[in-house]
């Protein structure tokens, strides 16, 4: 795929999802990906928010989501996915997604976590970017490559959410 500046972030819906299990398939194909049933799901979960990365011609390039926990006194929430088509690695599409989620966490407040493989060092490098901490290790996290993975943890900042709707981000063309 050709270099893109451009991306509509975006509620991921239904006819996403077999985009979605094609790029699971490229992303983690020795750690069991995601099917269809697991995305829809994901999708029904009241308490989730799945977003999609799009050039602006409309090929989904990424995906991500995020479940909000905890309640109102005691809110969190735990970044569950981010994806990106290999072919558009390291062109800042993770990270758009990344901001998004943490946006849409910020609006609750409260801690997110997540858990990434000790062997991805571009992500983990994304995570700190973004205010993530490793507090874990889970041995043998993912199945069934028994990867390990670090459990990260980003304390509250509800100034994202502001930042990210000051800027018009959302459901707009990024670049």
């Amino acid at each position: 795929m050709s270099a893109v500046t451009e991306y509509l972030i975006a509620p991921m819906t239904l006819p996403d999802i077999d985009r979605c299990v094609e790029l699971e398939h490229l992303l983690f194909p020795e750690d069991d990906p995601w099917q269809a049933v697991s995305f829809r799901s994901e999708l029904a979960g009241g308490h989730n928010r799945y977003i999609t990365a799009r050039t602006a011609d409309g090929v989904m390039v990424g995906y991500a989501g995020i479940a909000l926990l905890g309640d109102d006194a005691h809110p969190e929430a735990e970044v569950h996915t981010i994806g990106v088509d290999p072919q558009c690695h390291r062109g800042g599409i993770g990270t758009l997604l990344l901001e998004a989620l943490l946006a849409t966490a910020a609006e609750r407040g409260g801690p997110v976590f997540l858990e990434v493989r000790t062997d991805n060092a571009p992500a983990i490098a994304m995570y700190a970017k973004h205010g993530f901490h490793i507090i874990g290790l889970r041995k043998n996290y993912y199945h069934p490559s028994g990867a390990d993975a670090y459990t990260m943890r980003r304390p509250e900042l509800t100034a994202a959410a502001d930042e990210w709707a000051a800027r018009g981000r959302q459901d707009e063309v990024l670049s």
